[in-house]
């Protein structure tokens, strides 16, 4: 008889003891704010699905789209700075210093440019979470923001910026508490950690181990330096995070040697050597030198799994999730209880990859699910012009993916992962960004930013726009079975969500189910996330300079008379993008990430000197928290 999935109380409850609960100590298996993780009968109450059918369940008076060097939200919404880049994340960090910093200052500091958030609460009797830990991706390094530019007036070198910034990336992992409604970091907590370009991480799955994970400093191939790049995520339903690797091809330099077999057939792919924003990190650690070390490349580009209860485990790269510059990994259960992994590759003409696991997950088996992301299979989306995606499998052996093709084993479709979805004929998107999946409906959502590669002949059904400015929203529907959104079928059906863009402008094809105000129309979706009511917001990312450019948080409907129709909710201060959306499982707070505030002004002249607006202030990415004033429900 198969198990059914516990409540996300139930399974925090099962797994921690009294005495791990005092000491604060051992592994502790975590509820989630992820609500799309568990089958939507298991969640969605019948309060729930009729709020979200309601004609709007969103009661917020929309803001203005505003160029401002302050962030704006919603009439009747506080927003409180929770971490910045630089404060402390335990108790013996420096106070952060921009003219005095150092690589052992940062990896005791919140990092720059956060990215994708996670909180994980604590379990309690019941009510509003006031514990958790929260989770936040550090995505790249920006040296006009980080460094003054008058170099002789500091004590910085070029070697000193690299180990900087080599601290500053990855992710940070810090205990917050809610007291007196005011949420605030826990410093002496013993789960706070950073995670760097430098923390020893385990190679697992498939590749590990393979020729071609093998380097001079680890001849074994599998533990590698460090996570970069690190962009969007997920959370598992056993209460780990997943992290992913983006733009890793920006760390690396030097000469590939033309003789060596990963040169024509898999950097170039993945854009090693060409990146438009290059790192000078190989000059002081040889292991980002391509040409004194051609396979330290492939052991970046996955998705990292953490345990964020027990502060002394080794992150771990799952390379069964395939290598690509993931923007996500969204996590929800089949209805055989099997984990389903969705993960979109960030970059022009890419494309939608699924992972579903061999095994089912069991919440009372640790020996199955700390490894079942090791094992199962990996697919490509393939979009047809009738409304039908079929499920490609990435699987060494089937089809074009042989010795004839280059590929000896599955370990190499995995690091090829690019490549091997080319030969399967996928379709490639309009950059893929972020995929959720509604907590209500189990419908799964997908924002294609944008692309201005993309040429009339090469348009098709799914990306129906050359030089596509503005982006869209894909809308995937799962079959039933058993009643429940089968997200590990082989067949979907799909259609277009939301053709962003102005809907007045008739040049721009914009279409929403429903015509938003013209305050609420908006631009390249990035992140996405669903409330628990299941309403989806969407972050936005580098809106075209021929509109007003504002990034910023919408919301929407996605069923009933108001579907698809954004109002906006919160901006971002000038030249920052919001990111990482998350919130607290009762719905009453939002995390959000707002990352390069003052970008490309740089740090001695900048736009905006904001979070802290002082005299000499540098603008520094920060987390924000946003809670409504009489205590409800974001979005009501």
């Amino acid at each position: 008889m198969k198990k059914s999935v516990p409540t996300l109380e139930q399974l925090m409850q099962a797994r921690i003891s009294r005495r791990e609960w005092i000491a604060g100590a051992g592994r502790m298996i975590a509820a989630t704010s992820a609500m799309a993780l568990l089958p939507h009968a298991a969640r969605a109450s019948k309060a729930t699905v009729a709020q979200s059918a309601n004609s709007s369940g969103l009661h917020f008076t929309e803001i203005s789209k505003t160029i401002s060097p302050t962030h704006h939200v919603a009439q009747g919404y506080d927003v409180r700075v929770l971490l910045r880049w630089g404060d402390k994340i335990t108790p013996d960090a420096p106070a952060f210093d921009v003219y005095r910093q150092t690589p052992a200052a940062q990896t005791k500091q919140f990092g720059t440019n956060c990215d994708y958030t996670a909180f994980l609460p604590f379990p309690k009797g019941s009510g509003k979470p006031d514990r958790g830990l929260m989770w936040a991706n550090h995505e790249y390094p920006d040296s006009m923001l980080m460094f003054p530019q008058t170099e002789e007036e500091t004590h910085y070198t070029p070697e000193l910026k690299a180990r900087i910034e080599m601290a500053s990336v990855g992710g940070s992992l810090i205990e917050l508490r809610r007291e007196n409604a005011v949420w605030k970091p826990v410093l002496t907590s013993n789960y706070n950690r950073r995670i760097t370009a430098e923390t020893p991480i385990q190679i697992s799955g498939p590749a590990a181990g393979h020729a071609r994970m093998k380097t001079s400093y680890d001849p074994a191939g599998t533990r590698v330096l460090g996570t970069l790049a690190n962009c969007a995520g997920g959370i598992t339903p056993w209460g780990t995070i997943l992290t992913c690797e983006e733009n890793f091809h920006d760390y690396f330099s030097g000469d590939t040697r033309k003789d060596h077999a990963e040169f024509e057939s898999n950097h170039r792919r993945y854009g090693i050597g060409k990146s438009k924003h290059p790192r000078n990190w190989g000059d002081y650690a040889e292991r980002f030198d391509v040409g004194r070390e051609p396979n330290e490349p492939n052991r970046f580009g996955w998705v990292v799994e953490i345990d964020p209860y027990d502060p002394h485990s080794m992150p771990v790269k799952r390379t069964a999730l395939g290598r690509f510059k993931h923007e996500s990994a969204t996590v929800v259960l089949s209805p055989d209880n099997r984990v389903v992994v969705y993960s979109g590759d960030d970059e022009k003409l890419e494309y939608l990859y699924r992972f579903v696991s061999r095994d089912a997950f069991d919440p009372d088996d640790r020996s199955v699910y700390r490894n079942i992301l090791d094992h199962g299979e990996l697919s490509v989306a393939k979009l047809d012009a009738d409304g039908t995606l079929n499920w490609l499998p990435l699987q060494f052996g089937q089809g074009p993916l042989t010795k004839a093709n280059g590929f000896r084993s599955q370990a190499d479709v995995l690091i090829e992962t690019r490549r091997a979805a080319d030969l399967l004929g996928a379709t490639p998107m309009d950059r893929p960004e972020d995929v959720e999946v509604s907590p209500v409906t189990g419908k799964v959502y997908c924002s294609m930013t944008k692309n201005n590669e993309r040429s009339r002949d090469k348009v098709d059904a799914a990306n129906p726009r050359a030089n596509n400015k503005y982006g869209h929203i894909l809308e995937l529907v799962p079959p039933n079975t058993s009643n429940k959104p089968d997200h590990a079928a082989a067949k979907f059906i799909w259609n277009i969500f939301i053709l962003a863009g102005n809907p007045s402008e008739e040049a721009a094809r914009a279409s929403y189910p429903t015509r938003p105000s013209e305050q609420g129309w908006f631009t390249n979706p990035d992140n996405l996330a669903f409330d628990p009511a299941g309403r989806l917001w969407i972050a936005t990312d580098g809106q075209p300079a021929s509109i007003q450019y504002c990034n910023g948080l919408y919301a929407c409907e996605t069923e009933g008379e108001t579907r698809g129709a954004p109002k906006l909710f919160f901006t971002a201060p000038i030249g920052a993008e919001v990111t990482g959306p998350s919130f607290t499982p009762d719905g009453s707070t939002l995390f959000l990430s707002i990352q390069h505030p003052s970008e490309d002004s740089g740090l001695d002249a900048p736009d905006t000197r904001w979070p802290d607006f002082g005299k000499n202030s540098p603008p520094r990415s920060s987390i924000v928290v946003i809670t409504k004033k009489d205590g409800e429900m974001i979005g009501s």
